[in-house]
């Protein structure tokens, strides 16, 4: 989409540069896809690039991945069969290929598409928020007067398309902790259509320590977690008591890939699906049920790489 009333684009990563009326631009999939914001007040008159930042895209070590902001999904996608995680016990690596398909993009999209882009577009569908919140990732956030700041992901969103920065703050990366990546996980998502946006995307994760940690999104305006020390693990009926306290109505989404009440109904039953996998994976649950449009890999992922093998559609066969 043409922009009329951007004046010039501005190469750049430093918030110093910063002023009323500039936009950060990193892969621009949503910029340019809904152009400036209608306000006869303050349009968009500059873009600061971050195009040419040079910032790795992933970086792994002992204590766990660090995303730049500018790591494009295509980058993150392709990183649990990369030699930059071998010989890793990071069961959680896991989520990154289903949480990367809920977009239900491209390969356009998902080359151009940043992690940064899509926690500080701060959409309740947005995968990304989802595996990092769910992981209990925290975002480095660069000031225009020179300072830092991290926030966790969960809490950097605070609604439907919002979230806690400051005129000027600049996304700068996304640290996903070791402890997190070595946790057994459970994902499980649902929209209203095979090709639909997310209308239910929840996380389970069950840490060395035996806790169990419940994030919810794309049901909810924001992320919604619930947490469980180890020797207070919940059955079926605790948990649902949880997240009724946890989320109240006003909280579910509207629009047209859900009702709230039909967000809320698929909370419940899809919460309590993560609780019975991972407490069957340490012997405390009962029989799995699975359910989900993404759970086994499935047929409609943009990626070829997503696709059942031939030897997978036998076996179902």
């Amino acid at each position: 989409m043409d922009m009329n009333t951007i004046e010039s684009v501005v190469v750049t990563t430093d918030p110093a540069e910063w002023r009323q009326g500039d936009a950060w631009l990193a892969g621009g999939t949503v910029l340019f896809s809904y152009g400036s914001p209608v306000s006869t007040e303050e349009p968009l008159k500059r873009l600061l690039d971050l195009g040419y930042a040079g910032w790795p895209a992933v970086t792994v070590s002992d204590a766990g991945i660090e995303l730049a902001a500018t790591c494009t999904v295509a980058e993150l996608y392709a990183l649990p069969v990369s030699d930059a995680i071998a010989g890793r016990a990071w069961p959680a690596l896991d989520m990154f290929r289903p949480c990367c398909d809920s977009f239900v993009a491209s390969f356009k999209i998902w080359n151009m598409s940043t992690v940064g882009g899509n926690i500080c577009t701060s959409l309740p569908a947005g995968p990304m928020i989802s595996l990092c919140a769910g992981l209990d990732a925290t975002a480095t956030l660069l000031a225009p007067g020179g300072g830092s700041r991290t926030v966790p992901v969960a809490e950097f969103i605070t609604g439907d398309g919002k979230n806690c920065l400051a005129p000027g703050e600049l996304l700068r990366g996304i640290q996903l902790p070791a402890s997190s990546l070595a946790a057994k996980v459970a994902f499980r998502r649902l929209s209203l259509s095979n090709l639909g946006r997310s209308g239910a995307l929840l996380i389970g994760r069950l840490d060395a320590d035996g806790s169990f940690v419940l994030t919810v999104t794309a049901a909810t305006k924001r992320p919604v977690q619930l947490r469980f020390a180890a020797a207070e693990l919940p059955d079926a009926d605790q948990l649902a008591a949880a997240v009724g306290r946890s989320i109240p109505t006003e909280l579910y989404h509207d629009d047209i890939h859900g009702l709230p009440e039909w967000r809320r109904d698929m909370t419940f039953r899809l919460a309590e699906e993560i609780r019975a996998e991972l407490l069957q994976a340490s012997g405390l649950g009962g029989p799995l049920t699975v359910s989900g449009d993404f759970w086994p890999p499935h047929a409609t992922s943009a990626q070829p790489s997503a696709q059942p093998t031939a030897q997978a559609k036998e076996k179902e066969a």
